[in-house]
């Protein structure tokens, strides 16, 4: 299952029915999960663990240094869950002892061509990349998101859970959980409205959403007030989502 012309570090632990091609490099302190397929021409260097069942596919570079120049060579980390999908050309790098050491990436992701993860981000799960789209250091992406082509997300940006992030916009400030942002600089559109249906939301809860949305974006409130105004539209899990993302912004949320 290891091709021949592979190089895999004598301290790599390789999991069960692990598939490794041609002229990939794995390195030293990595370990890989049961059925990961990794293809040719692939770089994994470590610390990094990768979970179960992830498909790394080629010229794709996994758990290499930082470019951070604070960075000095020290022992950071990558962890990767599981059934993620890592396309042709992606970069993800380790964290940096400037925050916790550690970059995280959930479950059943999907990080589409050249694609750029940087360090420090914390990644959940069912999210998507699209062609090109970079996320500098130190972001945090919810679940669900979507990262449209050539989206770039600056530093420390926290993004919600369930939002969309049009193509080529350029995200300075925090997206609240399901609202989509367009632009350069990104600016807020509306909510995710496929996506929600997409998941299952019913349509009770979207309109929930969107009462919420505009009384953020369109009543010309100050933030304090328009999350009082928020609160008072009563007691549910997607509202306690939207308002915990806004309220959990250090940079400020996009508005």
């Amino acid at each position: 299952m290891i091709h021949p012309s592979a190089i895999v570090h004598e301290s790599a632990k390789i999991g069960k029915e692990v598939k490794i091609g041609p002229w990939t490099q794995i390195g030293e302190n990595v370990e890989i999960g049961d059925k990961c397929e990794i293809s040719s021409h692939v770089v994994v260097k470590g610390p990094t663990i990768v979970g179960h069942s992830n498909k790394i596919y080629q010229f794709a570079t996994v758990g290499d240094d930082t470019p951070d120049l604070k960075y000095k060579g020290e022992k950071t980390k990558l962890v990767i869950g599981s059934n993620n999908i890592i396309r042709e050309g992606v970069t993800i790098h380790r964290g940096t002892i400037q925050d916790k050491g550690i970059t995280s990436i959930g479950d059943n992701n999907l990080f589409m061509a050249y694609a750029h993860i940087g360090h420090d981000c914390i990644i959940g799960d069912n999210i998507i990349m699209t062609n090109n789209a970079a996320i500098s250091g130190h972001v945090t992406v919810g679940d669900w998101a979507i990262l449209s082509g050539f989206a770039a997300v600056h530093q420390y940006v926290s993004l919600g859970a369930h939002c969309f992030i049009g193509p080529t916009a350029f995200v300075y400030h925090d997206v609240p959980a399901f609202v989509t942002v367009a632009g350069n600089p990104a600016e807020p559109r509306t909510i995710n409205r496929e996506g929600l249906k997409r998941r299952g939301f019913t349509a009770d809860e979207i309109s929930l959403i969107n009462k919420a949305y505009k009384i953020l974006y369109r009543r010309g409130l100050q933030l304090s007030d328009s999350i009082k105004e928020i609160s008072l539209l009563g007691e549910s899990d997607i509202l306690n989502t939207f308002l915990a993302s806004i309220e959990a912004s250090t940079r400020g949320i996009i508005r």
